[in-house]
């Protein structure tokens, strides 16, 4: 039964990925910015300033576009996790015009310079628990196969390693870890960084005691694991000099 499962799978996706197939229908023809976040209290604070909002709804999922600081946008919730992420973008990008993804929403902070209420605007994005999990040898160690290769080192058996990625107009699949963002959008961040004021409290006796700062660069990385753990952070400040952690981020980038 596994396996009639997996073959059933398999077909199913290659007649969806078959030449000719019917395109999905667009829900909205205006070039939009697509401004996504994990959980709901995330996007709630932005539909509450979205105007003229509009419900679109694809397989279960809300899309809402509108006008956001006078640009055309479409908010909608990734969902928590690597795999709701790399969907929904994709889903996005299938149903509206979109120029350009925004995500917006809560990391786990991996630089300790950081405190908590400060906003980082990573410069690109890798994919953390894209790993080998190695076997552990008579020695206590753990090694990986002989036909593995990896360029980071380890955390216990945990091996990070690179994606495949294959691209239109790529003769070859290309293995790459990190995911660069826009830089034209890098640049905007860093000179709109300059003129913004974080507020230090969010209602009486809800105040940090520090002034948050917004911090425009570095390295994000994510992966489908929710991460309370003091040494894995501190590895994964040492090995990818990350800023940020989260579950999502890296997934939409890919996909980008």
């Amino acid at each position: 039964m596994r396996l009639i499962g997996s073959i059933v799978t398999a077909l199913g996706l290659l007649s969806a990925a078959t030449p000719g197939a019917t395109a999905a229908p667009r829900l909205d023809d205006k070039p939009r910015i697509a401004v996504m976040s994990a959980f709901e209290p995330e996007w709630l604070v932005l539909l509450k300033v979205l105007q003229d909002p509009q419900e679109h709804v694809v397989n279960g999922r809300r899309f809402v576009t509108g006008s956001l600081a006078g640009k055309d946008v479409v908010l909608f919730l990734s969902g928590v996790s690597m795999v709701n992420a790399a969907m929904t973008t994709q889903q996005a990008i299938d149903y509206f015009d979109i120029t350009t993804i925004v995500f917006s929403g809560i990391a786990g902070g991996v630089d300790p310079k950081l405190s908590i209420g400060d906003v980082v605007v990573s410069g690109q994005w890798g994919q953390y628990l894209e790993a080998i999990f190695a076997r552990e040898t008579q020695k206590g160690t753990f090694a990986i196969p002989p036909f593995l290769d990896t360029q980071f080192p380890n955390f216990g058996m945990i091996h990070p390693n690179e994606s495949e990625v294959v691209r239109e107009g790529s003769t070859e699949p290309e293995d790459r870890f990190w995911f660069p963002v826009d830089g034209k959008l890098l640049e905007t961040a860093r000179q709109v960084a300059g003129s913004v004021t974080l507020e230090k409290c969010a209602g009486a006796d809800k105040c940090l005691s520090h002034q948050p700062k917004v911090v425009v660069g570095g390295n994000g990385v994510s992966g489908s694991a929710f991460v309370d753990n003091a040494a894995f952070r501190e590895f994964t400040f040492q090995t990818f000099e990350a800023q940020v952690l989260d579950m999502e981020s890296a997934a939409t980038a890919h996909v980008a």
